[in-house]
């Protein structure tokens, strides 16, 4: 017979990793696809923000630095390491993507980028529930580490 509350707590690790493995695969996907195709990706993206308020040299930056971000955050949360600041760095990356859109009128995108920012405060915010990942793994063996030194009086 299972604990009173076991099963919800399972549940809400269960639907964390959902989560964390959903938003963390889209990221790695736009990423991964990409950067293959690195110099087409910046240079559709340039000709794109021709018209934008934002400077070529800062849009010719983001340009090659983004499938980079998407593909480590990514990563990241597909693994569950460093989950915090790979939620974070993937909504700063969002808020990113948000102005550029804006600043050339692609209004029809900024939704998906909402979604996607959503998604990532969520990550943030249930991060307790994240059982299934490398950082709790860490997690436990520092635990367990400081146990032993403490037991041995160190």
């Amino acid at each position: 017979m299972r604990a009173p509350g076991a099963g919800a707590e399972t549940d809400g690790a269960v639907a964390y990793l959902l989560l964390r493995l959903t938003i963390g695969t889209s990221l790695l996907g736009h990423g991964l696809v990409r950067l293959p195709k690195l110099g087409a990706f910046h240079a559709q993206l340039a000709a794109e923000f021709t018209t934008s308020m934002l400077p070529a040299g800062l849009v010719s930056v983001c340009g090659y630095a983004l499938p980079f971000a998407e593909l480590v955050t990514g990563v990241l949360l597909v693994a569950g390491a460093l989950t915090r600041a790979a939620a974070v760095a993937g909504g700063l990356v969002m808020i990113v993507l948000v102005f550029g859109a804006t600043s050339i009128e692609h209004f029809n995108v900024i939704g998906e980028q909402l979604i996607h920012a959503s998604l990532l405060v969520a990550v943030i915010a249930f991060r307790r529930h994240n059982a299934y990942s490398v950082d709790r793994l860490l997690e436990g063996r520092v635990t367990r580490r400081a146990a032993r030194r403490r037991s041995s009086g160190r």
